[in-house]
C-alpha cells in the first residue's frame, strides 16, 4: 500500500474515450505537472462524434440534420472558454484546440474535454495527497468494433514533470532538464500509456 508520507502521485494514461460521444482519433497532446502544483493540458488535434459518424456511414442522418448535428456540436465546444479553436470537417470529425492551466491544489480536477466526456482527467485529492491523470479505459471488443468501423487512434502523448517518476511504459524518454515521457500511439489497440511520479 503507497504511504501517505511518500505522497505519491499515480498517472494513470490507460486508454481513450468510448464511454461517452467523442473520442480522439489523431491528436497531440502534452500534460505538465510540476512539484508546485501548477498544470498545464494541451490537446490538439481531432475528435469523432461517435453517433454522427455513425449515422453518416449507416446513412440514416441527411445532409440537413447533419448541418444541425455539427451546428448544435460547435456551439456546445464553444461554451467551453478552454476551447481555442473547433472546426467541422466530414464525416463528423472536428479538429479541436483545447488548452488549460493553472493551480491544481486549488481546482482539484481538471477534465478534457467536460466531466461528462473525460478523455483526460487530471484529479488532486487533498486528504490522501495524491494527484492522478488518467484517461477512460477501452475495452478491447469495444476497440475492436470501432476498428471494425474504420475508426482508429493515431497521435502523441508527452508528459513532463519535474516528480520523481516511479514507472512508466512510455515509447521513449527525453532527457532535459525537465525529462519529458513520451508515448507514440499508432493503433486504438496499442498498449495504453502508465506512468506514476511522487512528489520528492
Amino acid at each position: 500500500m503507497m504511504s501517505k508520507a511518500a505522497r505519491i502521485v499515480a498517472v494513470a494514461l490507460v486508454g481513450a474515450l468510448l464511454g461517452g460521444c467523442y473520442m480522439p482519433i489523431r491528436f497531440d497532446a502534452e500534460i505538465e505537472i510540476t512539484r508546485t502544483g501548477y498544470y498545464s493540458v494541451i490537446f490538439d488535434g481531432y475528435l469523432v462524434s461517435i453517433p454522427l459518424y455513425r449515422g453518416l456511414r449507416e446513412e440514416t442522418i441527411s445532409p440537413l440534420e447533419e448541418n444541425e448535428k455539427v451546428a448544435y456540436i460547435l456551439k456546445d465546444f464553444n461554451r467551453d472558454s478552454a476551447v481555442n479553436e473547433v472546426k467541422y470537417f466530414q464525416h463528423g470529425r472536428f479538429k479541436v484546440n483545447w488548452q488549460r492551466k493553472g493551480d491544481l491544489l486549488r481546482a482539484r480536477m481538471v477534465t478534457f474535454l467536460r466531466r461528462n466526456e473525460p478523455i483526460i482527467t487530471v484529479k488532486y485529492v487533498k486528504d490522501t495527497g495524491l494527484i492522478t491523470v488518467q484517461t477512460n479505459p477501452i475495452a478491447k471488443s469495444t476497440a475492436q468494433r470501432l476498428l471494425d468501423n474504420g475508426l482508429s487512434m493515431q497521435g502523441q502523448l508527452r508528459v513532463k514533470t519535474d516528480l520523481q517518476v516511479v514507472d512508466h511504459n512510455a515509447t521513449r524518454v527525453l532527457k532535459r532538464k525537465t525529462p519529458i515521457y513520451v508515448w507514440d500511439i499508432k493503433s486504438i489497440l496499442d498498449q495504453p500509456p502508465k506512468i506514476n511520479m511522487a512528489f520528492r
